[in-house]
């Protein structure tokens, strides 16, 4: 430090810097890679064995609602990792939470694979099968920022967008790499095998990729943003708190802007294979290798749609996308219908195009709208509390619906409404994508409080009100050199 101003570190050469974002990239999406590894094993499951495994006492739809209503189990728990790995990564770090994460989520997704099956425990196996999803939900919740931030904030202003998507890579690759793994071993195994033990070898490999995620992990270095405001001791002590209280609007707008995402994901990739093998009676390779096509498109997608979003903007991109999903929201039950595999494969490769022309700045666009002191905690509680209202409950919705109706309208219309509510946070939000990253709101020592003169960050902003209380670390607060207090004094001109 300067005098009250953090100092700006020392321009690092590019060769340097490009270096580094390599490994930053790759660590960034190994990570929600594995971690969408393991979600997608138990999607995959919900949908094509535990209605048999856990909840055999059911008609196979009404299984399958009980199924997916363990993976909403995996959404709802995802505050609670938002709003502990939130607070986590505001105040000891970007780095330690990933790392944190990672094992949990690992360890839960290779217990699952040991779990006795309903024949076995009874009503226990299905209780101990949604504790376990809870505590997975609870890991991821607190993963995706950190991935994101890592990557973000140590890249050039503009190429946040780009920087982000890797990121966003990661539930591609995640559902190419657990669909593939489960479509072999259904090729391998019979279906009798398959559902008395092979559903189990999906999850029990996690263990092998967990460790190789945190060997990738090991030589991350921490991001310049954080380590700024640590060293002026300027992180915040209540960072959920913070972002409630102070940041309300821009939590709505982030998560908001991800819930039409989220449920046309959950269309596409979860409910395609209920639909394919209960409704059209189709097999299951039909759907898994649909599924696996659609993911590949959408991992080279969304790097794309990110960088696009770097030049265009984020809004521009991601409306387009909102209204394309609309519109296919109908053209995919249309191609579903027709009941071939290339039109099915059409449907979902369709789908998951569109759905990374949103996913590609989204990343980007919810983390921007948050100051640095709270960015990890801000974009936590976002993704989590949006993943409730949008991907969680989705399947369970859209199945429900379907039983209930017997018709795919009324599934297309919920999409579209859901799409809708973004495309309403999308023009309510802030333009960020070619504008500085915020670091924070100026935290000036306000004349009536302690006489100084200077601000904690690079960014000029308005006193502080003379009734608030000091936003000041204690050692930071010290550097105003006078006590903090309410009495008046001459207001001290702007820098």
């Amino acid at each position: 430090m300067n005098g009250n101003v953090i100092s700006v570190p020392a321009a690092v050469p590019a060769d340097a810097v490009a270096r580094k974002m390599r490994r930053l990239a790759m660590t960034s999406s190994i990570g929600t890679t594995l971690e969408w590894y393991d979600f997608t094993v138990y999607n995959l499951m919900a949908a094509l064995v535990f209605n048999a495994v856990f909840f055999p006492s059911f008609d196979p739809i009404t299984g399958t609602i009980l199924a997916f209503s363990t993976y909403a189990v995996g959404y709802v728990s995802r505050p609670l990792g938002g709003f502990v790995f939130g607070h986590l990564g505001d105040r000891l770090g970007r780095r330690f939470v990933l790392v944190a994460t990672l094992v949990i989520m690992g360890f839960t997704t290779g217990l699952m694979g040991l779990l006795p099956t309903y024949a076995h425990w009874g009503v226990w196996a299905p209780v101990a099968l949604v504790a376990l999803r809870f505590v997975q939900g609870v890991a991821l919740g607190g993963e995706w920022a950190g991935a994101v931030l890592i990557s973000m904030e140590h890249g050039k202003p503009d190429e946040r967008g780009r920087n982000a998507s890797f990121t966003q890579i990661g539930p591609s690759c995640g559902t190419l790499i657990g669909t593939g793994f489960i479509a072999l071993v259904s090729a391998w195994l019979s279906s009798e095998d398959f559902l008395r033990w092979g559903w189990r070898i999906p999850f029990l490999s996690s263990v092998a990729l967990v460790l190789f995620g945190l060997w990738l992990r090991r030589g991350v270095e921490e991001t310049p943003v954080f380590l700024e405001m640590e060293k002026a001791e300027a992180t915040a002590e209540t960072p959920i708190k913070d972002v409630i209280v102070q940041h309300w609007r821009r939590l709505l707008i982030a998560g908001g802007s991800r819930i039409g995402s989220d449920v046309l994901y959950a269309l596409v990739v979860v409910f395609t294979l209920t639909y394919v093998t209960t409704v059209l009676h189709l097999s299951r390779p039909t759907a898994l290798m649909a599924t696996m096509v659609g993911a590949v498109v959408n991992a080279l997608a969304v790097p794309f749609f990110g960088k696009l979003s770097d030049r265009w903007g984020r809004r521009p991109v991601y409306i387009a996308g909102a209204l394309l999903g609309m519109v296919w929201a109908f053209a995919f039950f249309f191609l579903m219908d027709h009941a071939q595999p290339l039109t099915i494969c059409l449907a979902v490769v369709g789908g998951l195009l569109i759905h990374a022309m949103m996913y590609g700045p989204q990343a980007a666009f919810v983390t921007e709208q948050f100051p640095g002191r709270v960015r990890y905690a801000g974009a936590s509680l976002a993704y989590t509390l949006a993943g409730i209202v949008g991907g969680g409950f989705a399947p369970l919705i859209i199945a429900s619906v379907f039983k209930a109706t017997g018709s795919t309208l009324a599934i297309s219309a919920y999409v579209v409404f859901t799409l809708l509510v973004t495309a309403v946070a999308l023009f309510a939000a802030r333009v960020t994508a070619h504008k500085p990253l915020e670091r924070e709101a100026a935290v000036r020592c306000p004349p009536a409080g302690c006489g100084g003169s200077g601000t904690m960050t690079t960014t000029p902003a308005p006193p502080f009100p003379r009734s608030a209380p000091c936003p000041l670390r204690p050692a930071a607060r010290a550097a105003c050199r006078s006590p903090w207090s309410t009495s008046p004094a001459p207001r001290a001109s702007r820098p």
